[in-house]
């Protein structure tokens, strides 16, 4: 069985002589000292001010929006994983969709504009597949209008623009830490903010609201143990190579398939350093995906259609703005398995039974 990605798990000593120092000191959580450790190796890693360890990456993304403060209209993307829109419904806030690009399946900043009204408070965009949103039109638009920027950036880890982080923009940047991300921690994800005062809010917010005995603030239970952040520590000095094992598997695909017949969204020009976190590619029509992922399992290959549904037409969001592009691209788009480790045989397979599903699919 081939899936579409697979975890990465570190040489299991070296996990376990972590895990014999949380057997000594007893201290399995609350902020213990590899969180903290891990927190400040990230940091590093990264080039970033404020780095916060947290349970999910799905978790930070509603700290950040109650941090701020934000429970009015935000202007979001339609094409990312459902958790982007689930959690400005979960906070109270109104998900407005602006479609997005037909090249790099980003949110389309010329888009947005129309859409701000008295009540827009924030701009909750996704780094899709680790690609870069237009930073530079999006903040400018913040700028103008007083919005704050919020990036979904779960597949971001590891991504440079310009030679910067790609989750050192906006006034927040979130991450994933979920077992199949290029960087993992089992579960887990952060959020990250040039704020000092935001980063202090956040800090009290993910502890119930209390240091110590104090409690200065509301509060949630948004930590993170030291398991997971044993599994970080031992997993981070890794990314580099985990990189370069995907980007010759990426380079596999690229040469070997047929893209007279299939779409691949376009890297931002000022991506300076790419990784390589999913393998998307783009069918010429629903009937001819459903056939590829029909051949695929058949032979044991399990790809995913990822990002399904366009989140415009989610049942659960009322009054959703129409977003034809997305809508498009979500029914064509599909991820093929990549991750290290992954044979170049079974590359070489993959391609051939998608050249021949799209070469016989009914468009």
């Amino acid at each position: 069985m081939i899936n579409v990605t697979k975890s990465y798990l570190p040489d299991l000593d070296e996990y376990t002589k972590l895990l014999k120092g949380v057997w000594e000191r007893v201290h399995l959580t609350n902020d213990g000292p590899l969180v903290r450790d891990l927190e400040e190796q990230m940091k590093a890693y990264l080039g970033v001010k404020n780095l916060r360890f947290c349970t999910n990456g799905t978790v930070v993304m509603q700290l950040a929006l109650k941090a701020m403060g934000i429970t009015k209209e935000v202007i979001t993307t339609p094409f990312s994983y459902v958790a982007t829109t689930n959690v400005l419904l979960w906070e109270g806030c109104t998900p407005v969709f602006a479609d997005i690009r037909t090249d790099d399946f980003t949110i389309d900043a010329d888009l947005i504009e129309p859409l701000i009204t008295e009540n827009t408070q924030a701009i909750l965009a996704t780094h899709v597949y680790g690609n870069a949103c237009q930073i530079e039109a999006i903040q400018a638009l913040a700028d103008r209008y007083k919005l704050k920027v919020i990036y979904d950036g779960a597949h971001a880890f590891g991504a440079e623009y310009n030679n910067r982080s790609l989750l050192d923009y906006g006034d927040a940047s979130t991450c994933s830490f979920h077992a199949t991300k290029v960087f993992h921690t089992v579960e887990g994800g952060c959020i990250i903010t040039p704020d000092d005062a935001l980063a202090t809010t956040i800090q009290h917010y993910r502890t119930f609201g209390h240091r110590n005995d104090d409690y200065f603030s509301m509060g949630i239970n948004a930590k993170n143990s030291e398991f997971h952040a044993a599994m970080g520590l031992c997993v981070l000095p890794k990314v580099p190579e985990l990189i370069e094992a995907r980007k010759a598997i990426f380079a596999q695909y690229d040469a070997q398939l047929d893209f007279s017949k299939l779409q691949r969204p376009t890297l931002a020009p000022g991506m300076t350093q790419y990784n390589y976190a999913y393998y998307p590619v783009v069918l010429e029509s629903e009937q001819a995906l459903l056939r590829t992922v029909e051949v695929l399992k058949g032979d044991d290959i399990t790809p995913r259609r990822y990002f399904y549904p366009s989140l415009n037409t989610l049942p659960f969001v009322k009054n959703a703005q129409s977003c034809p592009v997305s809508e498009d691209i979500a029914r064509r788009v599909l991820c093929l398995p990549l991750y290290p480790g992954l044979a170049e045989a079974d590359v070489e397979r993959v391609c051939r039974l998608v050249n021949e599903a799209v070469a016989e699919a009914i468009v």
